[in-house]
């Protein structure tokens, strides 16, 4: 046999061999083939972001309260006031960073806002002072 062919003959061997230790180091076992899905499926959830959907909290205008007084959300979402009292109620926000809480005055119906920056933001009826609330937005 002629040099060349047997380095020939070696390089296809050693082929071979790789060829095959690949082929079973993945047989009895599917933990490579799980491990690589669940790695795609992670990158792909880390590469394409989820928007959040946004809660819709509800306070309850009757009997002279707001319920309930203290709520906690998160940015982007959104409290609607539903009024059912024989007396008419606003919402009226307390402090610099509560002034976009401004409501008409109801006696039915309801009114809603969005908080698009995280805080405390303290209300009251403007009718009747003693009815407090605050709405707390978190990140």
């Amino acid at each position: 046999m002629p040099f060349g062919s047997h380095a020939l003959s070696a390089r296809v061997a050693t082929g071979l061999v790789a060829a095959a230790v690949l082929t079973l180091s993945g047989c009895g076992s599917d933990d490579a083939a799980e491990t690589q899905a669940s790695a795609t499926s992670a990158t792909s959830a880390a590469a394409a972001p989820t928007k959040k959907p946004t809660a819709k909290v509800t306070v309850a205008v009757d009997d002279m309260t707001f319920s309930p007084a203290e709520v906690t959300v998160r940015v982007g979402d959104t409290v609607t006031w539903k009024f059912s009292d024989r007396f008419p109620h606003s919402v009226q926000g307390m402090g610099d960073k509560a002034m976009g809480l401004n409501s008409p005055i109801f006696t039915s119906g309801e009114w809603s806002y969005t908080f698009t920056a995280p805080g405390s933001y303290r209300y009251l009826c403007s009718l009747h002072p003693e009815m407090r609330g605050t709405v707390t937005v978190e990140q």
